[in-house]
């Protein structure tokens, strides 16, 4: 059962930190959702200790380090630390992340606190560094564009050509331009049948939107081993080198893998990295074998859902996802 009630947020935020605790290299992810629960339960004071904590230790135990400064900006705006929430979203904007998360994050709280303008420059700014131009669009990098263009829609703008893309990635029923409309709230107090069923449509399809965005919260992710993980697993559990058979081979069927299912349509797709010691813990808590190759799916999943999963594809000007120190265009992005 989800939590409902303040102190059920809180339990669960309790019940977050004890298995943290127990699993160190999930440490951040686990503690982000802890927060979060917190945040819902009200205590917010004590949340963004948890903020504090994690960007407190040393900077190589930290993956994301901006989203967690965007989450805390968040949280502090909201219980009357603004000044120090903007002083943290400037300073997200300066270090331009990579990433789009603490982006739409950071846009989305000023969007909250009526910054439209603020906002819509953020956002634009994210999307000229994340979005080359003739490239596919991130998945990830979806959601900036569909944030941009209801902002520039509250803000009376033409459409411009991040607008006409954002319409042209969405696809619920309702059109963006629709779900977007200022006009909207106008028709929530109307006492005419028409109007109000129309709202309602819109609404269904709005909510079908977030519901479909929040089954999937985490990536379809495929199981990546650097070569001396590889090397240590396959020495381990020779039972598995029919599944990988080397590392040429193991990053080919990857890559592989990958394209198929992007061609397939399935959106959000991910790589998790696996490591011996990981893997073995996993094995042990489901009473498995790490020998055996059913196992290894699993595994992928559960990485994914505690937040390790690594966008895919990358930029092709970016680091290729394995690990060659080569752009992904020219390794294994080319073809």
């Amino acid at each position: 059962m989800r939590p409902d009630t303040p102190a059920d947020h809180t339990t669960e935020a309790e019940r977050l930190l004890r298995t943290a605790a127990q699993y160190p290299e999930d440490h951040e992810p686990l503690v982000l959702q802890a927060a979060a629960h917190l945040e819902l339960a009200g205590d917010r004071a004590r949340a963004s200790t948890l903020y504090d904590d994690l960007l407190g230790g040393p900077e190589a135990t930290v993956d994301n380090p901006h989203l967690i400064k965007s989450l805390k900006a968040a949280n502090l705006w909201e219980y009357g630390h603004e000044a120090e929430a903007r002083a943290i979203i400037d300073g997200i904007r300066t270090a331009g992340p990579l990433d789009a998360a603490p982006w739409q994050v950071a846009a989305e709280t000023l969007e909250a606190h009526d910054e439209l303008e603020s906002a819509h420059d953020f956002l634009s700014t994210a999307l000229t560094l994340l979005l080359a131009p003739g490239e596919e669009v991130p998945y990830a990098v979806q959601s900036l564009l569909t944030g941009r263009h209801r902002v520039r829609r509250l803000m009376g703008l033409d459409h411009d050509a991040w607008d006409e893309l954002a319409g042209a990635l969405h696809t619920a029923p309702v059109p963006l331009d629709e779900l977007h409309d200022p006009k909207r709230l106008w028709s929530l107090g109307s006492s005419d049948p028409v109007e109000l069923k129309a709202e309602i449509a819109r609404l269904r399809s709005e909510l079908g939107t977030y519901r479909t965005a929040l089954s999937r919260p985490f990536p379809v992710a495929v199981l990546h081993w650097p070569e001396h993980e590889l090397r240590e697993l396959l020495t381990a559990y020779p039972a598995l080198a029919e599944e990988y058979v080397d590392r040429a081979t193991h990053l080919d069927r990857l890559e592989t893998a990958l394209r198929d299912l992007h061609a397939a349509g399935t959106p959000n797709l991910g790589i998790v990295t696996g490591t011996v010691p990981s893997y073995e813990a996993f094995a042990a808590s489901e009473a498995a074998s790490p020998a055996a190759p059913g196992l290894l799916p699993q595994y992928a999943t559960t990485l994914a859902a505690r937040g390790r999963a690594v966008p895919w594809p990358p930029s092709r000007t970016g680091a290729c996802w394995c690990g060659s120190g080569e752009t992904y265009g020219s390794c294994h992005g080319v073809g």
